[in-house]
């Protein structure tokens, strides 16, 4: 099986290295093309009005001066001699759930994988309330390949992303797996962060405050907090049903 694997903290992300030893446990062809720099929060965004350009920094291994979605095209349509059979984007440092997983880059490298009619699988390293840089890369490590030799064995839908998180714990005090679905907290994370430069003019930084939610069950948040490792089926489509039914009833009328 010949896996490409790339990320969106940056070709020389920790996380990347845990990734790269999880795939070798499923495959010794292993291919990476990762960005230059960290791409977090970049979600599908794709690069249309600059170059791109590409830095060889091993035998099968390409930093890249893009986003995540510019590294999965550029590997599998011009880099790559032949298309990989897999795409694992990550391993991201904090977790990608709930509504996270709109603007995430590393779920969006794997949608462009799912896009390119690639089996794509995106995976994120929890980081609850601990001190920066003190991720537990070693849970990651550790459930990696035991998480997707299972998913691995069984096909699923051409239009279906797997994203799996692993929860802020010692590999040993994870409580197991739990297949779960996208949650939504009840209130927003992201906020704003006003100072003032030398000059007198304002700037902002913007970023997540660390504060957690009620989530339902069965949902990826709440297996997170619980200490299980989420796998969620995600897909493109953001079309809501259910109004959708009911706003055609009322146009109609």
């Amino acid at each position: 099986m010949r896996i490409l694997l790339t990320n969106d903290d940056g070709i020389n992300a920790p996380g990347l290295s845990v990734l790269e030893d999880i795939a070798k446990e499923l495959s010794d062809d292993i291919w990476i093309a990762a960005p230059e720099e960290e791409q977090s929060g970049k979600g599908r965004a794709i690069s249309l009005t600059q170059p791109v350009r590409v830095r060889k920094v091993g035998a099968k291994a390409w930093a890249i001066a893009g986003t995540p979605s510019d590294c999965v095209l550029l590997a599998t349509q011009d880099l790559m001699p032949d298309a990989p059979h897999l795409v694992l984007s990550g391993v991201n440092r904090g977790q990608n759930i709930a509504e996270d997983t709109s603007f995430s880059g590393t779920i969006a490298a794997a949608m462009f994988g799912m896009q390119l009619g690639i089996p794509s699988i995106a995976l994120s390293q929890a980081q609850s309330f601990r001190e920066r840089g003190s991720l537990p890369w070693d849970t990651a490590r550790a459930w990696g390949a035991r998480t997707l030799k299972p998913l691995l064995a069984q096909p699923w839908p051409k239009d279906v992303v797997i994203n799996v998180n692993f929860p802020d714990r010692e590999p040993e005090d994870v409580a197991g797996i739990q297949i779960t679905r996208q949650g939504f907290r009840d209130e927003s994370i992201i906020h704003t962060d006003r100072r003032e430069d030398l000059r007198g003019n304002d700037y902002y930084w913007i970023g997540h405050k660390a504060r957690l939610s009620k989530p339902d069950n069965g949902t990826d948040l709440r297996a997170i907090y619980d200490g299980y490792v989420s796998v969620s089926p995600l897909h493109v489509d953001l079309t809501h049903e259910a109004y959708l039914t009911k706003l055609r009833e009322t146009w109609q009328s």
